[in-house]
């Protein structure tokens, strides 16, 4: 199923259409955010997509503007100072893992190898935790 995109708006417009179609929560600026459940995302009202309203008659819906993220208004809360904690402590961790892929080394024969690897990163951890699982054959 195809979604339709999304309309293009006044910010008038658009803080209107957050009045309206999101029965949840009010929104008194476009600068507003909201932290999205589904993807985990701080999102605000202009990153918000509007979309619908075919030929003006059609219903006008609201959605994450994450990709692949179907979230509605009601998947999106307002952020709290243990949310925005939680929000800034995953980018860290982004950061991090983005730095350790940065520091890779690519060999000869194509394969990609860290040039010095954490004790505590995540796949080692993932890996003594998955071991203990594995199938004899």
């Amino acid at each position: 199923m195809a979604l339709s995109t999304a309309i293009k708006l006044s910010d008038q417009e658009k803080l209107e259409a957050l009045r309206r179609l999101d029965q949840f929560r009010q929104w008194h600026s476009l600068d507003q955010k909201r932290y999205c459940l589904v993807c985990g995302k701080l999102i605000s009202g202009r990153q918000i997509q509007v979309a619908g309203g075919t030929r003006g008659n059609g219903p006008l819906r609201l959605s994450c503007p994450t990709e692949r993220c179907n979230s509605i208004p009601m998947d999106w809360v307002l952020p709290t100072d243990e949310i925005l904690a939680r929000v800034e402590k995953m980018a860290a961790e982004e950061r991090k893992v983005s730095a350790i892929k940065a520091a890779a080394v690519t060999i000869s024969n194509g394969k990609t190898v860290p040039s010095h690897k954490p004790h505590n990163d995540f796949m080692s951890r993932l890996l003594k935790f998955a071991l203990p699982f594995k199938r004899h054959a």
